[in-house]
């Protein structure tokens, strides 16, 4: 059996890939061919959220446990939280033949793209650094100050686009995520629906 593929959904806050990511995950022509990669994080939950299916909420010491033992393939702290990918069911999947989507911040995508020189990797960014900033302060889920770190850490990762298979920009979600669909079909290799 032929070994799936990572696909890395990635960019700055902002940018929409969360969006993009779920969207791409309720798609019927994507059924069977992509299959959900749930990080760790040790940030508190938000409304909708749940535990298992949009991350697993642990403690910072289980978390730095996970790390030190080696079961994260990337990890980073953002701000004041951890976030990382565990290695063992993405192995699993990619043995099977599956393959795994993962929606990752940019350092966390440098480090896969390090490890899985193989993988897919796709930055979406926003049109420029107006939009960006008013769709941080929409969010509504931040501190000034946070957003304000946020978006300075954006203006620093849209640097690293250039590094990606794919620079998707993200000005109209609809356009965006037919341009990612056709990348998908493409890379895959299977069908359109």
């Amino acid at each position: 059996m032929k070994p799936g593929r990572i696909i890395i959904l990635s960019g700055p806050s902002g940018s929409g890939k969360t969006t993009l990511y779920q969207k791409l995950l309720a798609d019927p022509q994507f059924k069977g061919h992509l299959k959900r990669s749930v990080s760790v994080t040790t940030r508190d939950k938000r409304d909708g959220e749940r535990h298992g299916r949009d991350y697993f909420f642990i403690s910072v010491d289980h978390f730095l446990r996970m790390r030190d033992s080696g079961q994260l393939l990337e990890s980073q702290k953002v701000y004041q939280d951890y976030y990382g990918t565990p290695y063992r069911p993405l192995r699993s999947a990619l043995k099977k033949g599956k393959n795994v989507l993962l929606c990752i911040e940019v350092k966390g995508a440098r480090v896969v793209r390090r490890k899985e020189p193989d993988c897919l990797a796709i930055f979406v960014k926003p049109p420029n650094l107006t939009v960006l900033k008013k769709r941080l302060a929409k969010r509504g889920t931040e501190s000034p100050a946070v957003r304000k770190a946020r978006f300075e850490r954006a203006r620093m990762e849209l640097r690293d686009a250039c590094r990606y298979d794919y620079i998707l920009v993200n000005d109209r979600l609809d356009i965006c995520y037919r341009a990612l669909k056709a990348v998908l079909t493409r890379e895959l290799k299977h069908p359109s629906s």
